[in-house]
């Protein structure tokens, strides 16, 4: 069976930017499984997976339109302390949800000085060309709940 719109597909991989660094992973052990066509991962690889069958093997590099976008500076804003109410110690690192024009996002925090807080609403990968070397492990129909739900259950998908 191949991958297509509303089939699950599990894979193993390892994702890497650039100078080699691993950034994330899933093993035979405890891959990743997701509904392809519906949004579950980035344009790039999903693209790359499509016709693929169990048994591939798919190495490839994603640019950043394709993956999390490019950086966006205007994404970068400084506040001051008391606008993380309830929050004692703030420091470089920590994430927050925050609502924004586009919806609920997450927020990184990158520098704090004195009362002033810098948050980054950029995706940690944004920027950032991703390699990819992907195992399918198993490609089947989606469950009606499945599509219902917008996401793989059972092994290596969301766990209800």
């Amino acid at each position: 069976m191949q991958i297509a719109a509303n089939k699950v597909a599990t894979i193993a991989y390892t994702l890497k930017d650039d100078t080699g660094s691993v950034i994330d992973q899933a093993d035979k052990n405890e891959p990743f499984a997701f509904i392809h066509g519906v949004g579950n991962i980035i344009p790039g690889l999903e693209s790359a997976l499509e016709g693929k069958t169990a048994g591939d093997q798919v190495n490839v590099s994603i640019e950043p339109d394709q993956g999390y976008g490019e950086r966006d500076d205007t994404l970068m804003q400084e506040l001051t302390k008391d606008m993380f109410e309830g929050v004692e110690d703030i420091s470089p690192g920590m994430q927050f949800h925050a609502q924004t024009n586009q919806g609920m996002s997450i927020v990184t925090v990158t520098q704090v000085e004195g009362d002033q807080v810098t948050i980054d609403g950029n995706h940690p990968l944004a920027g950032v060309t991703l390699n990819f070397d992907v195992d399918v492990l198993e490609v089947r129909d989606a469950t009606e709940e499945e599509l219902e739900h917008g996401h793989a259950h059972g092994a290596g998908g969301h766990q209800h």
